[in-house]
């Protein structure tokens, strides 16, 4: 049997919210997802914001999504690595999904390199300059004391204050995301700030909701992987170049086509 040189990568599907009707909608076209690229896989990556609401008490965790885990479960037993990033939504992520279904966490940005290209991996809150106000809240909800109290309340009331706030979301509201100009994007800034220091062929984010593909300086590609609650688009790299893809749908999905920095 061929190799397979495929690496997926998908980000933003906020499962769970608006409510369990259109989550579950969601959660089927996921797991048909997976079930459809598993064959050709080298490597999954799940970019963040998967769950809308994700905490993990010492023996609970969250009522559902037994579809996407049990997939996931089964094409991590055939060797296949998923890798999994806690995005602003899901950082709650303790030992479960590993334990469970075989992934592998990660809390910060992730480097890897294949086929001799060098990418930058992360779900994108809190990078670069700016932005304070949720650096400062992010410290406060990966603050040990504040999980810790937390972790005190009953699920019942403890889930439904997420799900109150799920209901006032971006997801639910469909609030639209706009590009306005690389200059003012974040994790573009950041990836230029970083390419001063190394070299990164490609740098992979989700958290914008928006399909992005930039060309930065020296052959360096920025993406931005959109979402899953509405375009339905992820990345796939062939082992020669990265492209984004919408699920079940022809065209490209990016927002910025490819230019000249």
């Amino acid at each position: 049997m061929q190799e397979s040189n495929n690496i997926y990568f998908l980000s933003d599907a906020h499962l769970g919210a608006p409510d369990h009707k259109s989550s579950l909608a969601r959660e089927r076209k996921l797991v048909d997802w997976l079930e459809q690229i598993a064959p050709d896989a080298k490597a999954i990556f799940l970019l963040g914001d998967i769950f809308d609401f994700w905490f993990e008490y010492k023996h609970v965790v969250p009522r559902g999504y037994t579809r996407l885990l049990g997939t996931i479960a089964r094409i991590t037993d055939q060797g296949i690595p998923v890798h999994f990033f806690a995005g602003n939504h899901d950082l709650w992520i303790k030992d479960y999904f590993e334990k469970e279904s075989g992934m592998q966490l990660h809390h910060q940005p992730f480097e890897f390199e294949f086929k001799n290209k060098r990418f930058y991996i992360a779900h994108g809150d809190g990078l670069g300059k700016g932005d304070t106000g949720y650096k400062l809240l992010k410290k406060v909800f990966t603050c040990k004391l504040c999980q810790w109290l937390f972790a005190r309340l009953h699920p019942n009331f403890a889930v439904g204050i997420a799900r109150y706030f799920s209901r006032r979301s971006r997801v639910a509201t469909n609030d639209d995301e706009v590009f306005s100009g690389e200059e003012n994007e974040f994790l573009v800034l950041h990836a230029k700030e970083l390419l001063k220091q190394k070299h990164i062929d490609y740098f992979v984010f989700g958290h914008r909701h928006l399909p992005l593909k930039i060309k930065l300086s020296k052959g360096s590609m920025y993406f931005n992987l959109g979402e899953w609650f509405n375009q339905f688009t992820y990345g796939v790299f062939d082992g020669e170049k990265l492209q984004l893809k919408y699920y079940n749908k022809t065209g490209d999905p990016a927002v910025n086509q490819e230019k000249n920095p």
